[in-house]
């Protein structure tokens, strides 16, 4: 199906599980691809796995952490690309524990890492995409925006906080041809949730809660952020998509 990717600049914020997949399958479409990331392994492996399937993606060693680390690596992308048409965030971390049991230092380090950089980046590359009056805009949340997960507070308090962020960078762009979604995953195998999933027991307790009977995998999260980063979106803006095999259904 065609998706209007060819030859679109597009900067993927994170080389782990989901953001490697992402940016590889956007390569395989024809984009113009820059992996962004502190973990210079990671870019390596994202950039040797794009080479062994015959496509190029660039890569950028940037701190994440900080408004001027985010404004610079979007800037630097931008350069790097000749424009930016696709951003796509895929930055994450999680430390479960409960509320009671969660140090000051900890609700900083999440927020700060998954939230304020996805506002940073965001906002970065939404000046250039206003500027230049197209844009494509994906966040990659989680069912635990929704869902009261136990031992998730800071994290489910960083994905709450992305989805209406998003929303209203989607209102207050859509007017310069800007569309901004978010897409959410349930329980789903990457390389945030292998040691939790390797836990005894867990891995069946999370599948009994889908009623798709199985966890998500980096596949099945792709496609939907391929559909909202393309041309086939042009008129959706503003939404949570949520592919999680029916879990917030429960």
């Amino acid at each position: 199906m065609w998706l209007g990717l060819e030859d679109r600049a597009v900067m993927v914020a994170g080389a782990g599980g989901l953001g490697a997949e992402c940016a590889t399958a956007m390569a395989d479409l024809g984009a113009r691809v820059l992996v962004a990331d502190v973990d210079e392994a990671a870019l390596d492996q994202v950039q040797r796995a794009a080479n062994a399937r015959g496509r190029e993606v660039k890569v950028l060693v940037c701190d994440l952490s900080s408004a001027d680390g985010c404004r610079e690596a979007v800037t630097s992308a931008a350069a790097i690309l000749n424009g930016l048409d696709v951003f796509v965030h895929a930055v994450g971390t999680n430390d479960r524990r409960a509320v009671l049991d969660t140090p000051d230092d900890v609700w900083d380090r999440i927020l700060t890492v998954n939230l304020s950089s996805a506002f940073w980046c965001g906002k970065a590359a939404g000046e250039v995409m206003c500027r230049t009056g197209y844009g494509r805009m994906v966040f990659l949340s989680s069912v635990s925006g929704m869902l009261a997960h136990s031992n998730h507070a800071p994290y489910a308090a960083s994905k709450g906080g992305m989805n209406q962020m998003m929303r209203v960078m989607a209102r207050e762009w859509a007017e310069h041809g800007v569309t901004v979604n978010a897409v959410a995953p349930g329980y789903t195998e990457t390389d945030l949730t292998r040691d939790y999933l390797a836990k005894p027991g867990m891995r069946e307790q999370m599948v009994e809660q889908v009623p798709a009977g199985r966890l998500g995998t980096a596949a099945d999260v792709v496609g939907p952020v391929l559909f909202l980063a393309s041309d086939r979106a042009a008129f959706v803006t503003g939404h949570v998509l949520y592919v999680d095999g029916g879990r917030v259904l429960v």
